[in-house]
């Protein structure tokens, strides 16, 4: 099949756009400097912009359930505040006075929603208990105890009682260490919406929790907080160290650029013109309306990576032309007979040569980053699009303006730079010799099969990789953080945590007075206390049959839902709304559940358990269809879809208005809010999207050097290697314990988007030597020893840049650092190693190729 004439480098298209850049270079150099220093101060207005709405799929079920019941049962936004007796006894005058402090200096925060905090000292916090007239009950700390007040002086007996009310309250493990050493502030954030701006500002509420912590932790006490906020400003204090790696970056690049090319000069020019994209992308980040969310700090280290690589490929083509005036092929006695041409005629030379093959390998990076936005999350979206329009503006800086500015550019010792590159071009002759073997039938062969052997391994190793979290911690963060030891705390001292799921259970009003719907939710809460991972449940039924004992003298034989609804009422009757554990007319009951930690086996594990007692409920799936007016034999629409609650309400007042009609005890569980419904909702689109994400980028690349090369085996050719490189990824990622998440997902997205620029360049180099009628393993030869070098220069320059990472005090960029490392060299071997053996067979199967490397 023919390699086709697109991009040779001499059409007309390329002289037309060439002699507009080159015949107006002076223009083209101001308003690159005008828009640079526009796009500098548009970048200097970023802020860190972290939401926790950015984070759901909105469109997910799971997350119209969250939706729906945020304002009633509040989100998944919460802080947790624990206060810790270093000597293990919280039944101190001092202790409560710093407990009582705390709290109010958490109420006093304008992000939180008070009448959600709840500690020992808010009037939320209630117990209730059998006396001779039937039931008492009160504040857990008595409107007596005052221990912030002058003068006051606390008894034994009033730490008794408060011991007791504890107890009687039910809150030991939650409110209250089990070990009685620790007690805890439970507050909720108020909605984003509802903050001034539309958003919270999660560093100030990061800040302020930080100031409460060393306002109140001293020799005798230590505070521990978790929650998303803190996260948030954990990891934005740990991407502040961004700008110290990304400046590393920049000197490793510099460093070696130089000895690559022996001159200051390119180095300079290429580092710069990289440096102009990423200041172009933050300014166009700010000018869509966009901040820097702390997930997505690695973006710029990434677009800079993809700049340099392509600036390598610019100067490495410019010394060709300024050294030997054309592609650096023959001997060292045919180049040294050559002669160069000026900068202005390299740098036009070096355009038209890369225009093509830069732009396809940028497009389809473009297109491929495009794709993430299949992800329906808000902040991978926003990353997508930083991303894309990342990439796109470096078309214009490292295909524009790296060639004028070389344009501009008189190299110094020219003769000694020229006998250098003579040197490099010939030092590594041995190993390009031995490398274009790879070419020839037989290697080629092996090549392949050994490539289909490893992708078959990869493929099912790299199917084990987790989607979430592998880690119980935050996964961003190192386990030495002071986020993840206080969550491991916390996880320690309570039977609770931040980790937390709510189904949602809907049913008829005025359900707390039916045995039946009442006994379903109980076995629902029973059943979910049984699956490993889950520390504790609560709902109303729970709560119902420890009351039905109080009546009952506290006797636990009583422990046990009451079937008459007279009684029922009486059991479930002293519960208020602001428990939590129902709505205003008993139609939504909340089964609260608590999780050791948000590992993704351990969200799979409840997650399966609520569907699968969903769907073992056949009773209950029979009601909701004759409710929804459906044959026996009709399929029932997704349980965790809205909707369904309305239609209990109707027919709830149609049994209402006819005595004949039986008695309603439907029940819909839906899997709704907590962070833990969040999780589940996000795995569950990376689960849907990864595939699917990845093979889209595939086609993206596929189609971009198709519409280049004119071949769809070329296409191939170049894509395979791709291919088997991103199935080695996941086994790293396996090796590693590295979760499939959102944003581990679409960093390894971009760094296939920039591994696939060895093949293109590989491969168009080939390509050129082919159409001028030499062999495939000629070719391959000159591709090897002309731009070899330049490859593997830009792996080691891209590989040590994101290599310094791995010292990062946040783990996400340690993790990525790695993943990144491996996925630039791997890529790198793989465009040498696998192209020219797919090439062979592809492309030229039948060719009689007699070549022999010079000895």
């Amino acid at each position: 099949m023919a390699l086709g004439n697109s991009g040779s480098g001499d059409t007309a298209f390329h002289r037309a756009l060439e002699r507009v850049i080159f015949n107006n270079r002076g223009i083209v150099m101001v308003f690159f400097a005008i828009v640079t220093v526009a796009m500098a101060f548009f970048a200097s207005q970023l802020r860190v912009d972290a939401g926790f709405m950015k984070q759901i799929p909105r469109e997910h079920p799971y997350m119209s359930t969250f939706v729906e019941y945020m304002a009633e049962f509040g989100g998944a936004n919460r802080v947790l505040v624990a206060v810790v007796a270093k000597d293990g006894d919280i039944f101190d005058q001092q202790y409560m006075a710093t407990l009582e402090n705390v709290t109010k200096d958490v109420m006093a925060m304008e992000a939180t929603d008070d009448a959600r905090v709840r500690s020992l000292f808010t009037p939320n916090t209630r117990f209730v208990e059998v006396v001779e007239d039937g039931f008492s009950g009160g504040n857990v700390i008595p409107d007596t105890f005052s221990p912030n007040v002058e003068g006051y002086t606390a008894s034994p007996e009033d730490f008794d009682r408060i011991r007791g009310n504890i107890v009687k309250a039910n809150i030991l493990g939650r409110l209250v260490a089990r070990d009685w050493s620790a007690t805890m502030v439970w507050a909720e954030l108020i909605p984003e919406d509802q903050a001034p701006g539309g958003k919270l500002d999660y560093q100030v509420i990061g800040d302020q929790l930080e100031g409460i912590r060393a306002k109140y932790e001293n020799d005798q006490y230590s505070v521990h907080i978790i929650g998303f906020a803190k996260m948030v400003d954990d990891i934005a204090d740990g991407a502040a160290s961004v700008v110290i790696f990304f400046a590393i970056t920049i000197a490793f690049t510099w460093l070696l650029l130089f000895i690559y090319s022996t001159s200051a000069k390119l180095a300079t020019l290429t580092v710069f013109a990289s440096f102009v994209a990423v200041i172009w992308m933050l300014g166009a980040l700010r000018l869509l309306g966009y901040g820097i969310d702390p997930m997505n700090m690695l973006t710029p280290f990434l677009i800079f990576a993809i700049a340099v690589s392509h600036g390598e490929q610019m100067i490495n083509r410019f010394r060709g032309e300024i050294f030997f005036g054309g592609m650096e092929d023959g001997s060292p006695e045919e180049l040294r007979q050559r002669h160069g041409i000026s900068p202005l005629e390299a740098a036009k030379a070096s355009f038209r040569m890369l225009l093509i093959p830069g732009t396809v390998a940028l497009a389809a990076g473009c297109i491929g980053f495009a794709t993430i936005m299949l992800i329906e999350i808000q902040m991978v979206r926003e990353l997508a699009i930083t991303a894309t329009v990342g990439v796109g503006l470096t078309v214009l800086t490292n295909l524009v303006l790296l060639p004028v500015l070389l344009s501009y550019t008189t190299l110094r010792n020219m003769e000694k730079k020229r006998e250098f590159r003579l040197r490099q071009l010939t030092q590594f002759d041995k190993v390009w010799a031995v490398l274009s073997r790879l070419s020839k039938p037989g290697p080629a062969a092996i090549v392949v099969v050994a490539g289909v052997a490893i992708w078959f391994f990869a493929e099912a190793h790299g199917d084990k990789v987790m989607i979430g979290d592998a880690e119980s911690g935050v996964a961003e963060l190192r386990p030495e953080s002071r986020f993840n030891q206080d969550a491991a705390q916390i996880t320690q001292r309570f039977a609770l945590g931040i980790d937390t799921i709510n189904v949602i259970v809907e049913t008829s009003p005025d359900a707390c007075t039916n045995y039946r719907v009442m006994e379903v939710i109980d076995r629902l809460s029973w059943h979910l206390a049984n699956v490993e991972g889950v520390q504790q449940v609560i709902s109303l039924p729970m709560a119902a049959k420890i009351a039905n004992a109080g009546w009952n003298e506290g006797n636990v034989r009583w422990r046990e839902l009451p079937r008459v609804p007279d009684n029922l009422r009486t059991a479930t009757q002293s519960f208020e709304t602001d428990t939590g554990l129902l709505n205003a007319d008993c139609s939504v009951m909340p089964v609260t559940v608590f999780l050791a930690d948000h590992k993704a086996t351990t969200i799979d594990r409840v997650v399966k358990a609520i569907k699968d007692f969903r769907e073992a409920e056949a009773e209950n799936v029979a009601g909701i269809r004759t409710v929804l007016g459906l044959a026996e034999d009709a399929a029932i629409p997704d349980l965790d879809r809205t909707g369904i609650r309305e239609k209990l309400a109707e027919a709830h007042m149609a049994a209402m208005n006819d005595p004949t009609a039986p008695a309603l005890n439907v029940v819909n569980p839906r899997i709704g809010t907590g962070n833990v419904g969040v999780m589940a909702a996000i795995n569950d689109e990376v689960r849907e999207q990864e595939h699917i994400m990845l093979w889209l980028l595939y086609a993206a690349v596929f189609v971009m050097c198709l519409l280049s090369f004119k071949n769809p085996l070329a296409a191939a050719c170049i894509v395979l290697p791709l291919i088997l490189v991103t199935e080695l990824g996941h086994s790293l990622m396996v090796e590693l314990d590295i979760g499939m998440k959102v944003n581990t997902l679409t960093v390894v997205a971009l760094g296939v988007g920039i591994g696939v620029d060895y093949a293109i360049y590989i491969f168009a180099r080939m390509r050129e030597a082919m159409l001028s009628g030499k062999t495939l393993s000629e070719s391959y030869f000159i591709a090897l020893k002309t731009t070899g070098i330049a490859i593997f220069y830009t792996a080691l320059t891209l590989a040590v840049g994101v290599a310094t990472w791995i010292l990062s005090d946040l783990k996400f960029q340690a993790d990525m650092g790695l993943m990144l490392t491996f996925l630039f060299v791997v890529n790198m071997v793989a465009a040498i190693v696998f192209l020219p053996a797919l090439c062979r067979f592809l492309l030229r199967p039948t060719e009689k190729d007699t070549w022999k490397p010079p000895a």
